[in-house]
């Protein structure tokens, strides 16, 4: 079983990174409990999961939480956790009744894990927003795209699942190692607009070394040079190339035939990278994606093709790997990051709503007359 095998987490269900968060400690092994509002729960077959490998690896009750016996029911699994984790706007939770006082109250060692845009504080806490806004205000966007051009917007992965649900993980366990010293709890606030401005330290301490300038598009590591891009092939697919260091450079020049040619030995001279680019764009459009891997896979160039989502499934590396599996019909990538002797796994396909409510809280020592009354008041679905 996974390193975290033993703890026991409550998932008040949210969006996006937060399910994230739950995704990742569940394929390390913990048991997570996912509340789901009595509303969404319809039925299903539990053999057609739902298609969400968010939702993997956990079981899930239906909870009507704005009934005080279904509030007393996520009071009384938290008795018996944890983990407490929630993704609603700052003050949601605790006029639900279940804020990390009165959950602390009930256990003192419990982590309290939220995961919210902007934070518990500050002028825009109680603002709406989405990944795109979070990485903007936290200097992310603006460093992202091509010289001239605007921002580009990358796929929600800055803002919502490095920013936000990987810091949410993260912290939880650090919450987690910390409480076993201590026997005390704490709240853990995971805001994916700190988590996105963390994300970018390396690029404060180049533009503090002058290493980085204020252009976009004009950097090293922003498709500014020529040895850090991606590159169209003649067959209209692409190439990426990451040739910094002077010999992987070096084996860059002399597998794509450019090293006798002018201006090549300035790496980095910067005045010459417009120019450097458009022959190194010649060069890779010459060729094919499948003639540029015959030339240039297993070598030291810092070389990869850029595949679709479904070609990267069927590639050597990925296959040897097995990074990807299929869970309930749907491809998808498996527990990272892997471990030597405590392995992680995916502990089974998404549930569909309220769909072991009666099994898990039997497992919490919820008497089989206790879950009736909790369903005919409609505390529970």
């Amino acid at each position: 079983m996974g390193p975290l095998q033993g703890v026991k987490i409550i998932e008040l269900t949210g969006l996006g990174p937060g399910p994230f968060a739950a995704m990742m400690l569940s394929d390390m092994g913990a048991e997570v409990i996912r509340i789901d509002r009595s509303s969404a729960v319809r039925g299903g077959d539990p053999a057609t999961p739902p298609l969400d490998p968010l939702a993997r690896g956990r079981r899930s009750i239906g909870v009507d939480l704005k009934n005080p016996d279904g509030v007393e029911t996520v009071l009384s699994l938290v008795e018996d956790a944890d983990v407490l984790m929630e993704g609603f706007r700052p003050g949601v939770a605790e006029r639900l009744g279940l804020g990390p006082n009165v959950c602390l109250a009930r256990n003192s060692r419990l982590v309290y894990g939220r995961m919210t845009g902007w934070g518990q504080d500050g002028p825009y806490a109680s603002a709406a927003g989405h990944d795109i806004n979070y990485i903007a205000l936290a200097g992310a966007l603006e460093s992202i795209g091509h010289a001239g051009q605007k921002p580009t917007v990358p796929l929600n992965l800055v803002g919502d699942f490095g920013g936000g649900g990987m810091y949410l993980a993260f912290g939880i366990a650090c919450a987690l190692f910390e409480s076993q010293r201590s026997g005390e709890g704490q709240v853990v606030d995971a805001a994916m607009v700190d988590g996105a401005a963390s994300l970018m330290n390396m690029f404060w301490g180049m533009k503090a070394m002058n290493f980085w300038g204020p252009d976009r598009g004009t950097n090293m590591l922003d498709t500014g040079a020529p040895f850090y891009d991606v590159y169209e092939c003649s067959d209209g697919k692409f190439v990426s190339i990451g040739s910094i260091e002077p010999q992987f450079y070096a084996e860059l020049l002399e597998l794509s035939g450019l090293g006798d040619v002018a201006g090549f030995d300035q790496q980095m001279n910067s005045a010459e990278w417009p120019a450097m680019k458009e022959q190194v764009a010649a060069v890779f459009k010459a060729k094919s994606r499948d003639e540029w891997c015959t030339i240039m896979e297993h070598t030291d160039v810092c070389f990869a093709p850029v595949l679709s989502m479904e070609e990267s499934t069927k590639h050597p590396h990925m296959v040897e790997r097995g990074t990807f599996v299929e869970v309930g019909g749907v491809t998808q990538a498996g527990p990272a990051p892997r471990f030597s002797r405590t392995k992680a796994k995916i502990q089974g396909p998404p549930a569909h709503p309220g769909q072991h409510t009666d099994e898990v809280l039997a497992s919490f020592g919820f008497a089989e007359a206790r879950i009736a009354e909790l369903r005919a008041s409609g505390a529970i679905s």
